[in-house]
């Protein structure tokens, strides 16, 4: 196992699937810990059904994982959870910025808050700093079209600022498109 991988790709494009293979793969070994950050909020009926289903699911295929749900403080949940023998797993940094951008009270035709750059900078140093391993998953989503609102196209920018600066540190980076992982980044 490389020491961090970034896993990009659309959504069901298998991305968490491969995180969750990754956690199975280290878990196989018994002195072997691993922990689930999940960044996703309950915003509406619909999110809560998938939160639940989510939960359900790793379950089934990753006995074993532990789960901590973290929509902020990413950086602090990777300090807390990394340890030598500790896959974290984090899913998804997409979320992780929309909560960051976009607070459960963002009101609509209000501006779409500038990328906070404190937050992003603390949790990349908590990258490099992780004694243990690390799966990071996120959306790629600049490869449509180009899309309309300033907000939108704002989010897509901040995004794509973050997807970069991540995979910089990361040792593997793997596109996922259609359940299949292609590797873009493999300094291990």
């Amino acid at each position: 196992m490389t020491r961090s991988e970034l896993i990009l790709g659309g959504q069901k494009s298998g991305k968490s699937r491969r995180a969750e293979q990754l956690a199975a793969a280290w878990l196989a070994d018994p002195g072997h810990r691993a922990v689930f950050i999940a960044t996703a909020q309950p915003w509406d009926a619909e999110m809560v059904e998938r939160i639940a289903r989510h939960q359900r699911d790793r379950a089934e295929r990753v006995p074993g994982i532990v789960t901590v749900e973290e929509p902020l403080l990413l950086a602090e949940a990777i300090r807390q959870h990394s340890h030598p023998d500790t896959l974290v797993v984090v899913d998804c940094l997409t979320l992780w910025l929309t909560n960051l951008l976009m607070p459960a009270e963002f009101k609509e035709n209000q501006p779409l808050a500038h990328i906070p750059h404190t937050p992003v900078a603390i949790f990349l140093e908590a990258i490099g700093a992780a004694p243990g391993p690390l799966v990071l998953v996120g959306n790629e989503i600049g490869l449509g079209v180009i899309p309309l609102g300033r907000e939108v196209r704002a989010f897509v920018d901040a995004l794509g600022s973050l997807n970069q600066q991540v995979a910089q540190r990361c040792q593997r980076v793997t596109l996922m498109a259609a359940g299949l992982p292609l590797t873009l980044k493999d300094a291990a």
